[in-house]
């Protein structure tokens, strides 16, 4: 299809029946940060926390007479299913929705509530859509398909009429999230037919970047796997007209991984208040990226927060990741000596610096691994810093910032079963949470016990929590209790919790 023919396509497209316009919001805190003019285009904000009703609504209300007697049917991992099920039920269409088994709850409930049927297959998108035409065949449906469908992609298009209506100042980039690749589409034709000079740059997770290859290889090709955190971009081809309109109208591709995705629904919270979905947060990761790349100052840029539909449980993970992915957290191995005092030296060593995390599990009598997170305030510089400190006191380290293992499974695992600890008392402590604090309460435990684990991460809350072993003689167990009490800070034993005795002591 002809650019001008698309032009023509998307200012003809209906999606107000169901959509809203969005606002083009200014991202204050951020732009600051990095130095340009940050705007967010919210279609997090529509009636289904996505762009994707515009191009599905477009699609069904264009179908010919008679052409959805048997009902709709498509494939999605979520927020194009809404869609469909949103128009659907204005339209008075029955339609049958094929979602993924790792579909968040929150996706498939809100399709249940707007009276499509669901069924769950595979573990992708993928997977999900093969079963999905199938079905079309076998029962006469019509097959709405998420992204490559020309009327699909006119709606998804009516974004970059409202951007560039809302926004009349010279423009350097759009950025853009890409799954299959419809909204890349939409956005990208309408941009460049009017302003070629506005940067249309996509952006993908590292682990499902299949236009990016597409682009790169000239011609479409088959992930053999794809990552499904941002599981709303989780495809393992890019859409066939897609992937024809994007080698004409776009600049590049930009990957970025999930510690990126994760600082930016962080940065996103901090200057809205809202919540984006991994998928949605895309185009924000890569617009800082860029920025870094480029060096950029004083331009105006503007970012598609394509989603909402986060599911609550994700939460944790996304705010345990995000400071790393913003360099605002380093995470070092430390070799310590193994004595009485040596965590206390080991703080003093970092000074006044919050420690976020703090692991240990006595195993060697002559030395002690400690997994340790570090709030950094100047990223990558302050992080070369202090590993260069330690090293010249004497401490081995190993930065495992970017040591996807570690991040995701070893810092959970560090402890275990002891064989050479006796005498352990185990102990619950909180004190309040403030720079140095870690340090303060080493400090008063001492020289006189031996610590044998410890455990500590900070959440952010007003008081740290502090898990301990401490090895007490039984002749000197009336001093240290008289220690406790002096020590000023809440406390409870835990030396009897069945936790413990399983897996630590």
């Amino acid at each position: 299809m002809a650019m001008k023919h698309y032009i023509e396509k998307i200012l003809k497209a209906r999606v107000y029946d169901v959509a809203q316009e969005t606002p083009l919001d200014l991202m204050r805190t951020l732009s600051q940060r990095v130095g340009n003019r940050v705007m967010l285009k919210r279609e997090d904000l529509q009636p289904v926390f996505s762009f994707k009703l515009r191009g599905a609504y477009n699609k069904m209300v264009n179908l010919p007479p008679g052409a959805a007697q048997n009902g709709v049917i498509t494939a999605s991992a979520g927020n194009h299913a809404q869609g469909v099920a949103l128009a659907a039920h204005r339209l008075g269409i029955p339609a049958l929705i094929v979602m993924p088994r790792t579909t968040p709850d929150i996706k498939v409930a809100s399709v249940r509530i707007l009276g499509a049927t669901i069924a769950l297959h595979g573990d992708t998108y993928d997977e999900a859509y093969q079963h999905a035409a199938r079905l079309a065949q076998d029962n006469g449906m019509m097959f709405i398909h998420p992204y490559d469908d020309p009327d699909v992609i006119a709606g998804q298009g009516t974004i970059a009429v409202e951007i560039l209506r809302q926004h009349t100042d010279p423009l350097h980039a759009i950025f853009i999230p890409v799954g299959g690749g419809g909204l890349l589409a939409g956005v990208s034709v309408y941009v460049k037919y009017l302003w070629p000079e506005i940067r249309v740059i996509g952006v993908e997770p590292e682990d499902a970047a299949s236009m990016y290859h597409a682009l790169r290889s000239g011609e479409r090709v088959t992930l053999d796997h794809v990552g499904i955190f941002a599981d709303g971009v989780a495809v393992r081809q890019a859409g066939e007209e897609n992937f024809r309109v994007a080698q004409q109208c776009v600049d590049e591709i930009i990957l970025v991984g999930t510690d990126e995705i994760c600082a930016a629904i962080k940065d996103i919270f901090d200057d809205t208040r809202s919540i984006a979905e991994p998928a949605g947060a895309l185009a924000v990761a890569g617009l800082k990226k860029y920025v870094q790349r480029e060096g950029l100052q004083g331009t105006n840029l503007i970012a598609i927060d394509s989603g909402a539909n986060m599911n609550f449980d994700r939460l944790r993970h996304v705010a345990e990741r995000a400071e790393v992915g913003e360099r605002h957290e380093a995470i070092l191995a430390v070799t310590i000596p193994e004595r009485p005092g040596s965590f206390r030296q080991f703080c003093e060593a970092i000074g006044e610096r919050s420690i976020t995390e703090f692991n240990y599990r006595y195993s060697d009598p002559s030395q002690a691994h400690v997994f340790a997170g570090i709030k950094l305030t100047h990223g990558e510089t302050e992080k070369a810093g202090i590993i260069a400190h330690l090293q010249t006191r004497g401490y081995p380290v190993v930065d495992m910032t970017d040591d996807e293992t570690a991040k995701l499974h070893v810092r959970y695992m560090v402890g275990g079963h002891s064989p050479r600890v006796t005498n352990e008392a185990v102990y619950h402590f909180e004190f309040p949470e403030r720079p140095g604090a870690l340090l303060c309460f080493l400090s008063k435990m001492g020289q006189r016990w031996n610590i044998s684990m410890f455990h500590y991460r900070n959440h952010g809350a007003a008081y740290g929590r502090v898990l301990v072993g401490v090895q007490v003689p039984p002749e000197d167990r009336v001093n240290f209790q008289s220690f406790l009490t002096e020590l000023g800070y809440e406390y409870r034993v835990e030396t009897e919790n069945p936790a413990y005795k399983l897996f630590l002591s």
